[in-house]
């Protein structure tokens, strides 16, 4: 459940860690063995948001979380989605995931999770969807790449991005050109997408009355085919296809991917 964190301003922490060791020793019994707890955040640069204490709590229960599956026996999968909405900029948008990232694995080691038995999932890091500010692909890979260099711990092997209201082509062409920049990093970068998948299936039958199975099927292979190749940095879509679109002057990133 969403909980407005009072004091903040609109952020927002979310709830349910009561009784989750029974319900996790439950759900095993049933035969799961994963489970995933996300964590919203949307940025406001001019309101301070996300603030500190937002960071600090939602990341103290993310790692709490993760502990408790893991004593019965559950992987966790962690999951702080920074929204796309709002105007921030590609830099912002790298100090706000910096900051959060490297809250969650101080707190996740505090807590004494064992990092190689947890999953991380993230929303990829890019400028709010009003930022006048243009960026292309490279530059969007290239601050990604930055900010799991400086906070993401080799021993967590993975790391799967979550859709976040992009489109599949976008959403492709941002994760091949991670991967293509990814130079140092030993990690599997790949997805974790529900609506980039589905929606352009649900599209098909869009007006139709009924399901349109056998072309779903054949759209479905195709975008698990693009999806994969673009988690080994194989994929290159249309130019274009990855950019940010600003309504001003497109401003390069710095060395340092800020």
């Amino acid at each position: 459940k969403v909980y407005t964190l009072p004091g903040t301003g609109g952020d927002t922490v979310m709830q349910g860690l009561d009784s989750l060791a029974e319900r996790c020793k439950k759900y095993y019994s049933e035969g799961a063995r994963f489970a995933k707890w996300r964590s919203p955040f949307v940025v406001d640069m001019s309101s301070g948001r996300p603030t500190d204490l937002a960071i600090k709590s939602s990341m103290s229960d993310l790692a709490r979380y993760a502990l408790i599956c893991q004593s019965e026996g559950l992987m966790p999968i962690v999951e702080p989605d920074v929204s796309l909405s709002g105007n921030h900029t590609l830099e912002d948008a790298v100090l706000v995931n910096t900051k959060i990232l490297a809250e969650l694995f101080k707190q996740m080691i505090d807590h004494g999770v064992y990092l190689p038995g947890a999953t991380l999932k993230s929303n990829i890091i890019n400028p709010g969807k009003d930022c006048s500010i243009s960026y292309t692909v490279d530059e969007i890979a290239k601050a990604n790449v930055s900010v799991l260099e400086q906070t993401f711990p080799v021993a967590m092997k993975t790391a799967n991005y979550l859709s976040g209201g992009q489109s599949l082509k976008d959403a492709t062409a941002r994760l091949s050109a991670i991967n293509r920049c990814n130079k140092r990093g030993p990690w599997n970068l790949s997805f974790s997408w529900s609506a980039a998948l589905q929606l352009p299936l649900l599209e098909l039958c869009r007006g139709k009355g009924e399901l349109q199975l056998d072309a779903m099927r054949k759209l479905y292979i195709e975008e698990l085919t693009i999806a994969s190749a673009a988690s080994k940095g194989e994929w290159n879509g249309k130019e274009g296809d990855g950019c940010h679109e600003g309504a001003g002057k497109k401003r390069k990133l710095g060395d340092d991917g800020r």
